[in-house]
């Protein structure tokens, strides 16, 4: 899908399909901006029948307007200084989700003077573009070909010179990212996950490097390669590096769990656990594969950004690790494992040890890790935890921009009390209380500290069981946008 805009006149334009937004006070003036269309006399009757105000979410259609229109929608925005951009991502990305498959173009007109920033239009556009998406790669509708095809915005005077290429680079970013966490476990495995990787090093010249299970094992990774143990699958660690032209002003990693599938080893996961889901226990690496993608296309400039994932699946056979094993990690740590479900941190200790060999400013890592941060925070926000302040702010400042929300949670130092081990140097987990917190402390002891570190934790924020905001239901590629709009604040 691509984006486009109509800035002649507009008594020049031809389209079949419009969406027209309109706020609450003076609509009679208002619709005097679609008199190249159709007659605003006539409309506001429509609207006076109708008892229609303008009000927010309030929409009307109107079919076979004439010769010049097939088909226009008006949307209520409510009170102009109530105007919330994300009440109108949402009431425009709803619109498109409806009428996606109808319209080949759709254009669209709003009270653009009401709009602040261009950010604010790439948002929306975003959000017009990702409401479209539908994911039919394992259904009866797979050849079916999208319908929609462009998405117009006219009359943009006031951002004449506003391009849309890296809108919809961050777009593919994040679609690939909701295709890798929807795809099933016996499509998605850990060897395709490097393929995919490589793929995108090709398309955009990033320098490619995949280790087997040998190779990890010469690096000491015992905490990673005791995961894969269980899998007859062989594990893939991927490493891409982006390196912009010119002098390198700052080294970044971006590191994401990559459990294709967990059925949570010997300590399996039963009842209302959610085994059959558990293909989005690698959105995680999905947002860095994804964020590897859209900043391929864009090339920062003055960066060096390392994508690091750990790719395995956590299942059970003779060879499986034991709860009550002590394994070591790469930075030569031992870790009793008293749950084998708390996987996914294990992978990532010696992820984070890798990308701190790698001598970086900055770590951010993005893991499904823990379900306690899902009772802390529900569905709709990610919580976060930091080392350092600035790090932190710009986090969330890159995540109010991007529209993905953040919660800073804290890292006590206390709770580490709950890691100790009576035989190892630690246990992969603490009490059932402040789970997520203890996650976090635990990732904590894998990289120097001297760097700056954040770790995101997307349990709850990667799927959708319903059409939300921008996302249809299923999996959100939650993270692709923050990661890039942190990477461009730069």
């Amino acid at each position: 899908m691509q984006f486009s805009t109509f800035q002649k006149n507009l008594d020049d334009w031809q389209g079949a399909s419009l969406i027209f937004g309109v706020v609450e006070e003076e609509i009679e003036s208002q619709l005097e901006n679609i008199k190249f269309v159709v007659d605003p006399k006539l409309l506001l009757k429509k609207f006076t029948a109708k008892k229609f105000k303008g009000e927010k979410g309030g929409i009307l259609n109107f079919e076979f307007l004439g010769q010049k229109l097939d088909t226009l929608i008006v949307i209520g925005l409510g009170k102009s200084k109530d105007l919330n951009k994300n009440d109108i991502k949402n009431s425009i990305g709803n619109l498109i989700r409806k009428i996606v498959d109808i319209n080949e173009k759709i254009s669209i007109l709003l009270p653009w003077e009401l709009i602040n920033s261009q950010l604010e239009i790439h948002n929306l556009a975003e959000s017009a573009r990702l409401s479209a998406y539908k994911d039919n790669r394992f259904n009866k509708k797979k050849d079916e070909n999208r319908v929609l095809k462009e998405i117009e915005f006219l009359n943009l005077k006031k951002f004449e010179d506003i391009s849309f290429e890296e809108t919809e680079d961050i777009c593919e970013g994040v679609e690939l990212a909701r295709r890798l966490v929807a795809a099933p476990p016996n499509s998605l495995t850990p060897k395709k996950m490097s393929i995919i990787a490589s793929q995108i090093g090709k398309d955009h010249c990033l320098e490619v490097k995949i280790l087997d299970a040998k190779e990890c094992e010469d690096l000491g990774m015992g905490a990673y390669l005791a995961v894969a143990k269980g899998s007859d699958l062989e594990s893939k660690f991927i490493h891409l590096t982006l390196k912009a032209e010119g002098p390198i002003k700052e080294k970044i990693a971006l590191v994401g769990k990559g459990l294709t599938f967990d059925s949570g080893g010997y300590n399996l996961k039963v009842g209302a656990s959610q085994i059959e889901m558990m293909k989005y226990d690698m959105g995680g690496s999905a947002a860095v594969l994804g964020a590897a993608k859209a900043l391929g296309a864009i090339k920062p400039k003055g960066l060096e950004i390392h994508f690091i994932v750990a790719a395995c699946e956590n299942m059970i056979n003779g060879s499986a690790v034991h709860p009550g094993d002590v394994v070591k990690a790469s930075n030569g740590k031992t870790i009793e494992i008293n749950n084998t479900d708390a996987e996914g941190r294990l992978t990532l200790a010696d992820a984070l040890t890798y990308a701190s060999n790698l001598k970086p400013d900055s770590i951010i890592d993005l893991a499904t890790l823990t379900g306690a941060i899902v009772v802390a925070l529900g569905n709709d926000v990610a919580g976060f935890w930091s080392n350092n302040n600035d790090l932190a702010n710009d986090l969330k400042k890159a995540s109010a921009e991007a529209g993905e929300e953040l919660w800073q949670m804290p890292l006590q130092k206390s709770y580490k009390e709950g890691l100790k081990s009576h035989i190892a140097d630690m246990k992969n987990t603490g009490p059932r209380a402040g789970g997520s917190i203890t996650a976090a402390l635990f990732l904590e002891e894998f990289f120097h500290e001297d760097i700056k570190w954040a770790h995101i934790d997307i349990a709850g924020t990667c799927w959708t069981d319903k059409n939300k905001g921008i996302n249809p239901s299923g999996a959100t590629g939650f993270g692709v946008k923050t990661l890039v709009q942190w990477i461009k604040n730069k």
